[in-house]
């Protein structure tokens, strides 16, 4: 089975490391992986995106045309992906920053507060992990305890302080 993602916001998001840390939990579950990001000359405040592919099998191609999964940040980037979706698929959506309500009735669309929700929380700057949460509730794709593991292997050790609030992101997301 191949799960694929496109991850897309504005740089500085935190849409990189998001598409990263999906990737890295599927290949702490053993899987295959492959992360291509996108992003534009002027990567903070410009548009960024990623591909994230995860698979039983050897990936032929990274590049992701029509996903599975999107996440988007950003009004642009739901513009531009939310029709690439496969039916059947799930779109996770920041509706703090996206007013755009999607006509698509052959997939899954899940509209969260993420910005609202993290400034509202006391989590700055971790829509992208309150998305994340939602995302892994509803794929699956890797467990809880795979992302902690992750998020403890990437984030530098002088920024390991900063798993415990990516957690507590990830968590309020699984609760929307």
């Amino acid at each position: 089975m191949t799960k694929s993602m496109i991850f897309a916001g504005f740089g500085g998001q935190g849409i990189l490391f998001t598409g990263k840390m999906a990737a890295y939990s599927g290949m702490m579950d053993g899987k295959e992986v492959s992360w291509l990001p996108s992003y534009g000359p002027e990567m903070r405040g410009g548009t960024a995106n990623c591909s994230v592919c995860i698979s039983d099998e050897a990936i032929a191609c990274p590049l992701v045309i029509n996903p599975d999964v999107l996440l988007a940040m950003n009004t642009p980037s739901y513009e531009k992906f939310i029709g690439d979706v496969v039916p059947g698929g799930v779109a996770i959506l920041d509706s703090s920053l996206i007013s755009l309500k999607s006509d698509r009735s052959d997939i899954t669309v899940c509209y969260v507060p993420a910005t609202a929700l993290a400034d509202a929380n006391g989590l700055n700057g971790l829509a992208n992990m309150i998305l994340f949460g939602k995302m892994l509730k509803e794929t699956g794709f890797t467990s809880i305890e795979t992302l902690k593991k992750s998020l403890e292997k990437v984030v530098p050790a002088k920024k390991a302080h900063l798993i415990e609030s990516n957690m507590k992101a990830v968590a309020l997301g699984m609760e929307q």
